[in-house]
C-alpha cells in the first residue's frame, strides 16, 4: 500500500475513533453501525487518491469500526452509559440515570426515584421498600417524629405519637383507672390517688440482711415510676420488721433495709434530695405476729408522704 493510502487509512481511523469517543451512547454501541460508519469514512478518505484507494479504505474502515466498537463495549440496557462504565446494568428502559448508569435517588434514602412513594424523606430517616419513613409501633406517627415509641396497638395518640392523658396526672388514659384526678394530686401507677402510706409490694431481702433480692426489681421499678412522675414529692422510705428476735436488733435491721431501698431509688433516677429513710422495727405491725402470714405482712417497706 502506498504512503498516501496509509495516510488515508489513518485519517479514516482517527475520524472513526473520534466519533466513537465523543458519543455517550447510540450508533457506536452497535458494531454493525460502527462498521458501516467506518467503511464510509475510509471510502471517503481513500477517494481522494483514486477508486482503488476508496475501495480499500472502505474495507479497512469497516473492519476498524467493528473492532473499535467491540473494544469499547456496548450499552446493553440502552441507558446511554457504556457497559464497561455502567455500575448499574439492567436499568429499565427510558429511565434517567447518572454518569455511572444508576437511577437517581433525590432524597438519598436508598430507594430510587422511580420507586419512591415518599420522595422528600428527611436525611437519615429509616424507610421501608416504598421509600416511606418507618412507623414501628403503627400509631400513625413516623419514628423520626414519635416521642413515645412502643405505643400499644390501637391506642389513640397525639401528633407526637403519645397516648392521651385527659386529667394530666402522668398516667395515660389507656391505663388510668381514675381518669378524673384533681390537678396536682400525686397518683400511683394506676392513676389513682397515692396512699399516704404506699406499700411497696414485692420488696424482698436476703435472710437477716439488708441486701435486696433479685425478685424485688418489679416493686422497685413500680416505686421509681411514681417518684419520677412526681419529682417534687417529699417521701420517707419506711422500713418495718416482724417481732421475731430482739426489738433493738429489729430496729437496726429495719433502718438498714430502709436505707438500702432509698439508696437504690436515688441511684436509679429518683430525686435524692426529696428522699429520706427511717426504720420502725417491729413497732407498727399491720397483722398478727403469731402467724407466719401475719409476720410476712409486717415485714414491709412503705413510701410515706404528706403526713
Amino acid at each position: 500500500m502506498r504512503i498516501s493510502m496509509r495516510l488515508v487509512m489513518c485519517a479514516a481511523l482517527v475520524a472513526l475513533v473520534t466519533g466513537c469517543a465523543s458519543t455517550g451512547g447510540g450508533w457506536h454501541d452497535d458494531w454493525k453501525g460502527c462498521a458501516v460508519t467506518g467503511a464510509a469514512a475510509g471510502a471517503a478518505a481513500g477517494a481522494i487518491e483514486d477508486s482503488d484507494a476508496a475501495v480499500g479504505g472502505a474495507v479497512v474502515g469497516a473492519a476498524i469500526g467493528a473492532i473499535v466498537c467491540a473494544v469499547r463495549g456496548g450499552d446493553e440496557d440502552g441507558d446511554g452509559v457504556r457497559d464497561d462504565d455502567d455500575q448499574c446494568p439492567g436499568t429499565p428502559p427510558d429511565t434517567p440515570v447518572d454518569a455511572f448508569g444508576c437511577e437517581f435517588d433525590a432524597d438519598g434514602d436508598g430507594v430510587v426515584d422511580r420507586l419512591d412513594q415518599c420522595p422528600d424523606t428527611p436525611a437519615g430517616a429509616r424507610v421501608d421498600e416504598r421509600g416511606c419513613e418507618l412507623d414501628s409501633d403503627g400509631d400513625g406517627v413516623v419514628d423520626s417524629k414519635d416521642r413515645c415509641p412502643g405505643t400499644p396497638a390501637g391506642e389513640p395518640v397525639d401528633e407526637f405519637g403519645c397516648e392521651f392523658d385527659g386529667d394530666g396526672d402522668g398516667v395515660v388514659d389507656g391505663r388510668d383507672q381514675c381518669p378524673d384526678t384533681k390537678p396536682g394530686t400525686p397518683v400511683d401507677n394506676n392513676g389513682c390517688d397515692l396512699l399516704a402510706r404506699y406499700r411497696m409490694e414485692g420488696i424482698r431481702f436476703e435472710f437477716d440482711s439488708a441486701e435486696l433480692t433479685a425478685d424485688s426489681q418489679a416493686a422497685l421499678a413500680d416505686a421509681l415510676q411514681i417518684l419520677q412522675r412526681h419529682p417534687d414529692l417529699v417521701v420517707e422510705i419506711a422500713g418495718h420488721t416482724d417481732s421475731m428476735g430482739a426489738e433493738s436488733y429489729n430496729q437496726g435491721l429495719s433502718e438498714r433495709r430502709a436505707n438500702a431501698v432509698r439508696d437504690y431509688l436515688a441511684a436509679n433516677g429518683a430525686n435524692a434530695a426529696n428522699l429520706s429513710a427511717k426504720g420502725y422495727g417491729e413497732s407498727e405491725p399491720v397483722a398478727d405476729n403469731a402467724t407466719e402470714e401475719g409476720r410476712a405482712a409486717n415485714r414491709r417497706v412503705e413510701l410515706r408522704h404528706g403526713e
